[in-house]
Order: structure tokens, then C-alpha cells, then sequence
């Protein structure tokens, strides 16, 4: 390992602490990122999984798994997997159901939908404003490593 991947791994362990992870570092909930992209949201299958910095991903079948192993970036949520509006409101993390998303510009945003509020809603009145915020709050949270 060279020093630039060490480096790498160094600020990927740190980020951790600032993601919405489950135990074991399991990301969104198990849900599988490629089914969000075919527009039906569903868990993935713990057997099929990949490690991406140090955060797993369960997918629904191999090949969902094998396209984001091609181009992982391609397919994380925003915000570390909080809840995006509450990134561009409060710059708080917040929970998220992972049923409640919205595909914008080729990116996954996760919205909270609990007690009868989805925050979704909000978002959709305020998106573009809302999207500033929240890209300038996370990188914010993310230099505080």
C-alpha cells in the first residue's frame, strides 16, 4: 500500500463518523443504490454486498452489485444518506426513510418521512435553494473531520 492509499483510507475512516451508517457500516438501510435508479426503491440481499470506503452496500441481485462496483461514485447519496432537506434547511443530519427519495441531476437525495411529515415536500417547494444550502452545510460538516 502506498502512501497515497493510506492517506485515502485515513480520511475515509474519519468521514465515518459523519455518515448515516448502520451497524457493521451497512449504508442506506440495506437498500440496494442501483433499484433507487430504476425507480423502485428495494432491500438488497445481505449475501450480495460490496465494500466501498469502508461502508457497505447490499444490492438485489449481481449485476446491481457489479454496476456499482464499476462506478460507485456514480450512485452514493448525498449528504452522507441524511436527509437532504434537513442538510439545506438546518445543516442537521437527520434520519431518513429510505423509501421517500428523489433522483435530481443523477443524484440520490434521501428525505425523512416519519409522524406525518415528509420532508420531501418541503424540498420540492424549495429544491434549487434548498440544494445550495445543503451542498455548502455538508461540505461544512465533511472539513470538520
Amino acid at each position: 500500500m502506498c502512501l497515497s492509499d493510506i492517506v485515502a483510507q485515513e480520511e475515509s475512516n474519519s468521514l465515518l463518523k459523519h455518515l448515516n451508517l448502520e451497524v457493521n457500516n451497512v449504508a442506506i438501510s440495506g437498500y440496494d443504490l442501483i433499484s433507487y435508479f430504476d425507480n423502485n426503491p428495494q432491500k438488497g440481499k445481505q449475501s450480495i454486498n460490496a465494500k466501498f470506503n469502508n461502508r457497505i452496500y447490499y444490492f438485489i441481485n449481481e449485476n446491481n452489485r457489479n454496476k456499482f462496483i464499476k462506478s460507485p461514485s456514480k450512485y452514493l447519496p448525498k449528504y452522507g444518506g441524511w436527509c437532504a432537506y434537513a442538510m439545506g434547511n438546518t445543516s442537521e443530519k437527520v434520519e431518513i426513510d429510505p423509501k421517500t427519495y428523489k433522483i435530481v441531476g443523477d443524484k440520490l437525495y434521501l428525505f425523512y418521512n416519519k409522524y406525518f411529515t415528509n420532508t420531501l415536500n418541503s424540498w420540492n417547494e424549495d429544491q434549487e435553494i434548498l440544494k445550495q444550502k445543503a451542498d455548502i452545510n455538508w461540505s461544512k460538516i465533511i472539513k470538520n473531520k
